[in-house]
């Protein structure tokens, strides 16, 4: 058994230095840019991010504020329609109150003229 752990500790020490020498010819092989194309690059990158954040705060204001005065105009339209809808109801109300009023007085007094008709025979 301890052959076998020897064994097997050689074979990671193997490994890991294999793994450091491949990874380290691996970034010997990568294309590193040069300083000016880093800056060219890093230049390109900001500008579009800094284009783009101005553009969606933009689109945000303008949405925004069109949602603030078109909620409010419907708001406006609403509380309009509503209002003339109670007026008009109140209306009719009033008329329809006022024509049974108006019909309860004429069966009133059709009910006593026919009582005095009815006593006087």
């Amino acid at each position: 058994m301890a052959k076998k752990e020897a064994k097997s500790k050689k074979e990671n020490n193997k490994n890991k230095k294999s793994f450091f020498k491949d990874f380290k010819a691996e970034l010997k092989k990568v294309n590193w840019p040069t300083p000016k194309q880093l800056l060219n690059n890093t230049t390109a990158v900001v500008t579009i991010v800094i284009i783009t954040a101005v553009i969606v705060f933009v689109l945000d204001i303008a949405f925004e504020t069109l949602n603030k005065h078109g909620v409010d105009k419907i708001k406006e339209v609403i509380v309009t329609e509503n209002t003339a809808v109670d007026n008009t109801t109140a209306e009719n109300n009033e008329e329809a109150t006022t024509e049974e009023n108006a019909e309860s007085e004429n069966t009133e007094t059709s009910n006593e003229e026919n009582n005095t008709e009815n006593n006087e025979q």
